[in-house]
């Protein structure tokens, strides 16, 4: 078991007084076997006139933070420590169903994981399948885990990782043509491959921590999870090209990237046209001895 804390910083600074609208949020990580949250605080300035909890559809802890006040600036401040007990992420075992691709989900698996099944960019099937094509073939079969293994490891080595300012997800196609994209585009384009080749896959946004930056500032980082009969849901981190294990914090999980920001709201200017705003963000993520 390790210790890890995470700080997690974003501030938005407005021109003028604004009106904020209900924000939300998720920031707390998902807790199970082999996370266990030891210590939390949230510190929101304004206080706000309410802080409620709940569990989405997908399990996440959600907060939606209701305002009262005008205001100039928002802090919001997560200060999260987690034990991770995930030290073996290769330790699992895949059903002998399973073992080799193509393989068959029962009638329960395919109703239950229909949307993770389904293509978030069904006009892309063409270029994902010029890109299936080394690594699987239609009549062939391979071992199921070294399959996954190849593409996850192909994404991190073929392509370079770029930090893009602009909002949204890059459609797979693009980071195809391009080969370059960030943790999003490349969690993106590991799931629609999933997808394409039959296998139920789903987003992750979390934290991670790595070697060269042990106890420094790092970032929100995402990843993709597949389902394997008798394993469950996997996580493979196309950024690093590895399976994901105890330097991975998930926060929240969904079928797309769109519906999953850290922090997410509105504001109202009123009558004042020429109102501005800015945001800054830090994350610090870092192992306790």
């Amino acid at each position: 078991m390790q210790k890890i804390q995470i700080n997690h910083h974003t501030r938005y600074s407005y021109s003028a007084p604004v009106i904020l609208g209900p924000h939300r949020l998720f920031i707390r990580p998902r807790e199970g076997h082999d996370i266990l949250i030891a210590s939390s605080r949230l510190e929101i300035s304004p206080t706000p006139a309410s802080i409620t909890w709940h569990r989405d559809v997908h399990g996440n802890s959600v907060a939606t933070v209701v305002f009262g006040e005008p205001a100039d600036s928002l802090s919001i401040l997560s200060e999260v420590i987690v034990e991770h007990y995930d030290e073996q992420p290769l330790d699992f075992v895949i059903e002998d169903r399973a073992a080799k691709f193509p393989f068959v989900l029962t009638p329960a698996e395919r109703m239950d994981l229909m949307p993770y099944l389904t293509p978030s960019y069904p006009e892309d099937q063409s270029q994902l399948d010029q890109w299936t094509q080394s690594f699987w073939k239609a009549g062939n079969t391979a071992d199921t885990s070294a399959l996954l293994n190849e593409i996850n490891r192909s994404i991190a080595n073929n392509f370079s990782y770029a930090r893009r300012e602009e909002p949204g997800v890059q459609r797979p196609s693009k980071t195809l043509a391009t080969q370059s994209g960030s943790c999003r585009d490349f969690a993106t384009l590991m799931i629609e491959t999933c997808r394409f080749l039959g296998l139920p896959a789903r987003f992750v946004s979390g934290y991670a921590s790595t070697e060269d930056i042990p106890a420094a500032l790092g970032s929100t980082h995402a990843w993709a999870e597949v389902y394997l009969p008798g394993a469950g849901w996997k996580g493979f981190d196309s950024t690093g090209g590895v399976i994901v294990g105890p330097k991975h914090i998930a926060i929240a999980v969904g079928r797309d990237p769109e519906s999953l920001p850290p922090i997410s709201g509105s504001f109202d200017i009123g009558n004042n046209l020429n109102v501005t705003s800015s945001m800054e963000v830090t994350v610090e993520v870092k192992r306790q001895d």
